[in-house]
Parts: structure tokens; sequence; C-alpha cells
């Protein structure tokens, strides 16, 4: 009798279990919220270059709690930021999603095309219609946060959040709830009619705070004794840019609040920068009450002050290193303030870069390391010879993203053929000696070059849209615009080597070596939410990472 009790009582125990398991396995879990935090020109080297100084909640959470790629390259040129942002978020290259650069020359009317620009809309929050007509038209593919959105018959809020307008704008897509960006000639964040018609009254109130002119107030100094900023080169090296008034490049700016008040971009230069882009997340976990429901939210923002400051300054200066030590504590509040409002565990989170930094020529040439200045005077040269060629003056109509375009209205009009020209041009930029390739975008796939820089010209050219001849520099050959500072764009590990950390949710610890590119990031994250890749994904799941 008490045999066939105990029989009876594991058998209803095991139905319990089973049916119990059967609930749980129909049950889709994700979590409640994806934060993708894209750090404008981090090289990943800057993981370990401050590393003794970072505290132990910011960086160092990341890498002491996440699963750390330590391999993982860009894998098209140019690298700039709106090519960077997309690739993360698309899973795709510039050949296919269509944001062939920061912007791009139109080859049939030979205009300027900037990313975003968008004239059928209208600005909203601002009354400055060049910088609040913005949307993703120019966008092919769908993102990440698309297809969160299309998984989720929209009921998924998303969120884009920078100081900049692309690195807000297709990072989020384009169906998001909202994406929003600074406005320089009010202090304010806005966005445009095509996302909504009025901003959310939670914005307006952020807005109404004031918050720059509060973080500015007391201007900037370094976070340590500048003693110990020994990392980086002396202060006021002559590589160094000048920000706002300032006579010099030195610690500390004390005019930064009069210098904002006359001109409000001088904050995107700054550690300060950064400060209130995350405050903006903050309010807007707040506001569109992100995490609070069962279903998986999305707010992806970019830290862009490490960007203005690596370009104002460059990547050895004292003020980047500060920049990068005062972000490290932004994050750890930011990080405690998701623990105590989504839940610890309860979210996802990415870190990476839309692109790297060379160091300063400056810089290079006190070290003794080759380097110079690329492309100095040579659009003028190259349209001369081609005039006593051809006989037609300015038939390069622009050299943008490393590519040279070529005037197509004149050529056709003047009946000159096109292969015609570029081969003659190609043959004089190659006894250019800071000129590495020249490469007809036609004739990559048969061109001596080797790889991986062959395929990322394939992958960065888009046909309609990028020009008639890719240059590949030099190492550490910059543009001349670039007297101080630095700037970005080539194949080189320095532009192309950038960090990516997943944590959280879903997220396995440890850290790996293998090779990975950008593109692999949407992937990864679609596969975590179980949801379709974005529509020109070319990437692969970091399985890895996440376990599965």
């Amino acid at each position: 009798m008490l045999k066939n009790i105990s029989i009876a009582a594991l058998t209803f125990l095991s139905v319990i279990t089973i049916n119990a398991q059967r609930k749980k396995n129909t049950s889709l879990e994700r979590p409640k919220l994806v934060v993708g935090l894209v750090v404008d020109q981090m090289r990943w080297d800057y993981l370990y270059r401050y590393y003794s100084k970072y505290g132990n909640d910011g960086f160092k959470r990341l890498l002491n709690t996440g699963y750390s790629l330590n391999n993982v390259h860009i894998n098209y040129v140019p690298t700039v930021t709106a090519l960077g942002h997309t690739c993360i978020y698309t899973g795709s290259v510039p050949a296919i999603h269509g944001i062939a650069g920061n912007d791009w020359t139109d080859k049939e009317t030979g205009k300027n095309v900037y990313c975003t620009a968008d004239e059928s809309v209208q600005p909203v929050g601002t009354t400055n219609t060049r910088v609040g007509s913005h949307s993703p038209k120019n966008l092919w593919s769908t993102t990440v946060t698309d297809e969160l959105r299309l998984a989720t018959n929209f009921q998924s809020k998303v969120i884009g959040v920078s100081l900049k307008d692309r690195a807000s704008i297709l990072p989020a897509g384009h169906t998001p709830t909202g994406a929003f960006w600074f406005d320089d000639s009010t202090g304010d964040f806005i966005t445009s009619s095509w996302y909504m018609n009025d901003l959310p009254q939670w914005l307006k109130s952020f807005n109404a705070q004031n918050l720059p002119d509060q973080l500015v107030a007391n201007g900037w100094n370094t976070l340590l004794p500048i003693t110990q900023y020994t990392e980086s080169s002396p202060d006021n090296s002559p590589w160094e840019g000048l920000l706002g008034s300032s006579k010099t490049p030195t610690f500390p700016y004390t005019n930064l609040a009069a210098d904002y008040k006359l001109k409000k971009d001088n904050i995107r230069y700054t550690p300060f920068g950064n400060t209130l882009t995350l405050k903006l997340a903050e309010a807007s976990v707040e506001g569109e009450k992100m995490g609070e429901d069962g279903i998986t939210d999305f707010l992806a923002i970019n830290l862009a002050s490490t960007d203005y400051a690596g370009h104002k300054f460059g990547p050895n200066s004292i003020e980047v290193e500060d920049v990068y030590l005062r972000l490290d504590q932004d994050l750890a509040q930011f990080f405690n303030y998701l623990d105590s409002k989504v839940g610890k565990g309860e979210y996802t989170v990415f870190l990476s870069a839309d692109h790297g930094g060379a160091h300063s020529v400056g810089f290079l040439k006190e070290h003794k390391i080759t380097t110079g200045f690329f492309g100095e005077g040579m659009e003028k040269e190259i349209n001369q010879k081609l005039k006593d060629k051809f006989g037609v003056d300015r038939l390069i109509n622009a050299v943008d993203n490393y590519q040279i375009y070529f005037d197509r209205k004149l050529l056709k009009d003047n009946k000159i053929e096109l292969d015609d020209v570029r081969d003659f041009t190609i043959e004089e930029l190659e006894k250019d000696p800071t000129v590495l390739y020249a490469v007809s975008v036609k004739e990559v796939q048969e061109a001596t070059i080797p790889e991986p820089i062959k395929q990322r010209i394939i992958n960065g050219i888009n046909r309609q849209r990028s020009g008639d001849i890719q240059l590949i520099s030099h190492d550490s050959m910059l543009p001349p615009y670039s007297k101080t500072g630095t700037t970005h764009s080539v194949w080189n590990s320095y532009d192309s080597h950038i960090p990516l950390i997943f944590m959280g949710w879903g997220i396995q610890h440890g850290e790996s070596n293998k090779p990975y590119h950008m593109t692999d990031i949407a992937p990864t994250i679609s596969s975590l939410l179980k949801i379709q890749f974005p529509s020109g994904n070319i990437g692969n799941p970091i399985t890895e990472a996440i376990g599965k």
C-alpha cells in the first residue's frame, strides 16, 4: 500500500515538473532592455592604456563580468562615423546598406549629400532647419532595432541618443519610438517630423533643466592631479588644438562656461558632452518607461565627446585621457542606474566603437615614426594634369572618403571617356609617394592589392554613391586638415581595431582573441533576442559570447 502511494506521489510530482517545464519552454525569454554603447573614436587599446586608473564599476565591470572580444576589426573603408554606426546596427557594409560616408557626392548632380539630411522633414524642437531636417531615408537596410520593432509588432520601444544627428538616427533605424540629437544653436536636444510632430514632455522637461550650463559652470580641470597622467604626452604639446578662447591647449580650461555661452558646440570637445548624453539616456528610460514590461526595449547610445576630443587634441593628449577617465565614472553611474531601474541581470549591454584614430603627425614625428600628410594639394595638381591632357579644367569634381569623383557632365559635354580619364589619373597618382594604392572601383577584384585591404575596398564601395577611384595611403599618413589633433578613415589597425564587450542578460563571462568583424554585432544581438537578422546582414553571431 505504501509502495503504491509512493509511486502515485512520484508520478504526481513528475507531472507537475513536466508541466512546469513545458510552461517555461513556451515562454520566450528575452532581456527587459538592450543598451548599445558606441564610444566614438575609441581605439581598442584604450581599454588597457588607462586600465590602472579606471574604477571597478565602469570599463572594468564590462571586462570583469562580460565577454570581451579582443580581435574585432572594421571590414570596410573608409572608417568614419556614419558607416560605423550603420554597420554595427545593420550587420552590413556600405556596398549594401547605402550609407557611403558621413557625406558623399551625387554622381549625376555633382552636389554634396549629407548622410541623414532630408529636406522633406521639418525640425522639431528647434527652428534651425539645417540642424533639424534629418531622417534615415538614405539608409537602405534594416537595423537590429528595426527588426526588434517588427518582431514585437512595434510594441518594443526604441530610442537613439547622441550629440550627433547621424549617430542617433542611423542606429535607431527607420521605425523607432524616437531619435534625439543636440542642437548647437539652442543647447537643447531635438528631433524631426520623421519621428513626431512635437517633443515628448519628458524631453521638454529635460531641456528645461539647462544641464549643459550646469556641467560647464566650473570649467574643465583634470580629474586626477595632472602629474598622474603618465600615459599621455606633456600638457601643451605642439600638435594639440585649441578649445574655445584658450590660448594654449592646457588645463585648467577656466573659460569653458563663457565659451559655451558664445558657442554651444564647445561642450562637445569636453567630457561633459558624454555626461549630458548619458543623462539624456536615463531620462529616455524614465520618460518612455523602458524595461518596465515583458517586451524588450532598445536604447542606442553614442558617446561622441571622445571623438571630438580626439580630433581636437590627439590620442596621446592629457585631454583625451581625462575624457576616458571621466567617461569611466559616468558609465559606472549609468550601470548603477540601470541596476536600480531595470534590475541587475535584467538588461544586456554591448560596448563598441564606430572607428579608432591615428596618432597625431607631430607626435609621430617627435618619436621618429614615419608619417606625413596625405593628398596635400592633390586635387588641384591632378586637375591641372588632366587639363593639360584632355583640355578641360576641373574634371575632378570632388575628393571625398579617400575617393575621387569625376564630373560626369563635363565628361559627357566634352565627349571624354571616363575610362581614359580614370586610367590616366591612376597613373599619375601612383607617382605620389604618399599613395600606397590607387585603384579603379570597377577593377578592385583584379587589382594586385593584398588582403584584407582588397575586400575592405569592395565592402566599402557603394556602386551608386561612391567615387570612381579608391585611394589607400601609406601608414600613418593623415589628411592635411589634421595639422593638429588627429583623424581617421583608413584600413590600418589604429582606425579599424575596435573594442567589443557584451555584458548582462544572456552573456557569458570571458574573452576571446578569435577574429571577428564589426558586422557580427547585429546578428549576435538578433540571435540573443531570437529575432530576424537585419535585411542586409552579412555578419555571423558570436556564439561564444551568448553561449548558444
